[in-house]
């Protein structure tokens, strides 16, 4: 392991955030003088960033916890193009409102993570439909485009995997990785910035922009990557049966979002404490040698601490209750997920494979069958066993709602109005 002097490398090092870095010496050096202004990219895909970012965002926090100063880049312009990393077909264009509304509710997870100001530390966010959005394409192939060379862009993984797979790469997402160096040059040259970061998918896009400042003639630039992570049973991060982990509490509730770090596997809580929370390293390495059941304490701080840093302390604390009530002493919590039904359609009768799927538990009702027939769904705490049971109003609990459980983890509420 390279042993670094600037607080900004050794805290991501003995955390494990670093997979590669493009000069150790050279950023070590920039870092240990403050003087490291960093990036990271997101596109406005969706109204939600989802937890396979967070790896991303938890760098720029700790880049800013050590002296250094971070950009959380907006993609409105590259969203209308379409990163092809890690994809096997098109992604979906979208229009530009869409991409607009996306940005919009994406930037409050920032906040959580990042302070922002104008001072010499603190965070910046930009957007590069800024400068990309008014290009002119003869001015940017003859200046920008002569310096890649297609050879080199077929080489890369984004291409040759979709392309060994006979996967169909447009025209459009090719040119995806010429703009994403030419914001690395056009950050350098507005904000100073050196480094760019990301996942381990996005080394040659960012080693693109490093070569595209040398021959442009900007100061050294850097890159570093961090792990494209899987949990310890080789299952990619961030999937649960019901979808994406989003990190908008409108799309992920704070409770699913605790619940979701709760069910980390043992394996994993180490390396999930020092990578998503803030806990001490001497604090996890206790943590880490519990045994036998005591390991679930460590992932109730795991879960806790993971969820105050994104939702608040307050919330994550809220969670932290609904599931022990829930749990552990049996009873009804208040605070876990709702949603709401008319009150009519409870009284026709609502069958139990589409109120899963209704409550998100499931993603389709043959799904429910599935997890009915192996003993999975449960109402107000009772087994189901008839994948033909109508719930009604018989069903409502002394609070007025019906409960309904996938396992022994997940608990939703429905409430007639």
């Amino acid at each position: 392991m390279t042993q670094y002097r600037s607080d900004f490398l050794r805290v991501l090092t003995e955390r494990g955030y670093i997979h590669q870095v493009s000069d150790n010496e050279g950023l070590d050096a920039a870092a240990l003088e403050g003087r490291v202004v960093a990036y990271v990219g997101y596109d406005c895909t969706a109204p939600s960033l989802h937890i396979g970012h967070l790896l991303s965002i938890m760098m720029l926090h700790w880049l800013q916890q050590t002296g250094q100063k971070p950009i959380a880049l907006m993609g409105g312009g590259t969203t209308r193009v379409g990163d092809p990393s890690g994809r096997d077909e098109t992604r979906k264009i979208l229009t530009v409102e869409q991409i607009e509304a996306n940005k919009q509710s994406i930037k409050g997870t920032f906040s959580r993570f990042l302070k922002f100001g104008a001072d010499r530390g603190e965070a910046i966010m930009a957007d590069n439909a800024e400068w990309l959005a008014t290009l002119n394409y003869i001015d940017f192939l003859r200046d920008v485009g002569r310096h890649f060379s297609i050879n080199r862009m077929l080489s890369f993984d984004s291409v040759k995997l979709r392309l060994d797979r006979q996967q169909e790469l447009s025209f459009l997402e090719f040119n995806y990785m010429i703009l994403q160096a030419y914001d690395f040059v056009e950050l350098n040259k507005r904000y100073n910035c050196i480094l760019q970061m990301g996942g381990s998918d996005q080394w040659g896009n960012i080693v693109s922009g490093i070569d595209l400042g040398r021959r442009l003639g900007t100061p050294q630039l850097y890159a570093l990557t961090c792990p494209l992570l899987t949990t310890s049973s080789g299952a990619k991060m961030g999937k649960t049966a019901a979808g994406a982990v989003w990190l908008n509490p409108d799309m992920l509730s704070p409770y699913e979002y605790w619940q979701f770090w709760r069910n980390t596997e043992d394996a994993d809580v180490v390396r999930f404490l020092k990578l998503f929370t803030t806990v001490p390293l001497d604090e996890i390495g206790r943590l880490g040698a519990l045994k036998g059941s005591e390991v679930n304490e460590a992932k109730k701080v795991l879960a806790t601490e993971a969820t105050a840093l994104l939702h608040g302390r307050e919330q994550a604390e809220r969670a932290a209750a609904t599931a022990r009530q829930t749990f552990e002493e049996g009873s009804l919590a208040e605070t876990l997920p709702t949603i709401e039904i008319p009150s009519a359609d409870l009284e026709r009768g609502i069958g139990i494979l589409t109120a899963n799927v209704m409550a998100e538990l499931v993603a389709s009702t043959s799904e429910a069958r599935r997890q009915i027939k192996g003993g999975g769904i449960r109402v107000n705490d009772i087994p189901v066993t008839d994948e033909k049971l109508v719930l009604t109003a018989r069903d409502l609990t002394a609070e007025g709602v019906i409960k309904l459980s996938l396992g022994r983890k997940r608990h939703v509420l429905m409430k007639p109005v």
